[in-house]
């Protein structure tokens, strides 16, 4: 069955707006465990403005379930996954003052880069995973370049569901799932994915390893809490 790994960058945004440690991002994503969560998701960016590097290592030191790290393989970035070694790094080509992931990567014009990084991550015993778009040949060259799973960016998805028709909006998914598990490659998908489409998308695309959701997630969380949103998102994974 698909996992589900809850992204908690948006409460470390809550905390840094006042200081201090409130909300306590570590005991959120230990409440998220407990609470059924099969893994945590963060994306640290240079600038700090959620996730701090900081948080990272000491995440680290206290989850159960699978650990999942997003971000632009800069220089630094590797420096701290190599450090940690978590279970997954999903690549993502945020520029520095992205306010959210609003892409996949370009792979083939990118593929000699990617497939160092993704050697890299091998040797350290992570499971690299590649942002990339439904296009097939992004997927093709994901295969390539050595990658372990590519994560489908599902914002075309979710707009498309609520303004054409979920038949329409889940067409290229399907052809892009097919083409990614021919080439043996495994699949996550994640952006704008909720309680209003998930369920539509997890039944379509059966195969599917895990959906990363963040945004979403936290927000459902202000009105239902953790651990009924939580569950609810578990449902619509059929758990």
């Amino acid at each position: 069955m698909t996992r589900l790994s809850v992204n908690i960058n948006k409460i470390a945004t809550l905390r840094n707006a006042r200081g201090g440690n409130v909300p306590n991002l570590l005991q959120v994503a230990l409440d998220c465990e407990a609470f059924g969560a099969e893994g945590i998701t963060v994306h640290p960016r240079p600038d700090e403005r959620h996730i701090r590097y900081r948080d990272v290592y000491e995440l680290r030191e206290v989850l159960t379930t699978e650990f999942n790290i997003e971000g632009n393989p800069t220089t630094e970035f590797m420096h701290l996954v190599g450090e940690v070694r978590p279970a997954q790094v999903t690549l993502v080509p945020d520029a520095p003052d992205a306010l959210t992931s609003n892409a996949g990567w370009d792979v083939v014009s990118h593929r000699a880069f990617l497939r160092d990084i993704v050697a890299q991550l091998r040797q350290w015993g992570i499971r690299p995973s590649i942002f990339v778009s439904t296009d097939l040949r992004q997927i093709e060259a994901a295969a390539e370049v050595g990658t372990a799973r590519i994560e489908l960016y599902t914002e075309p998805y979710a707009a498309e569901y609520l303004s054409r028709s979920p038949e329409e909006a889940i067409a290229p998914f399907h052809e892009a799932a097919s083409r990614a598990l021919a080439l043996g490659l495994e699949l996550n998908a994640g952006h704008d994915l909720s309680l209003t489409n998930l369920r539509y998308f997890a039944e379509q695309i059966p195969s599917l390893a895990e959906v990363s959701i963040g945004h979403a997630l936290i927000s459902d969380a202000l009105y239902l809490g953790l651990q009924e949103t939580i569950r609810r998102y578990r449902a619509c994974l059929g758990k």
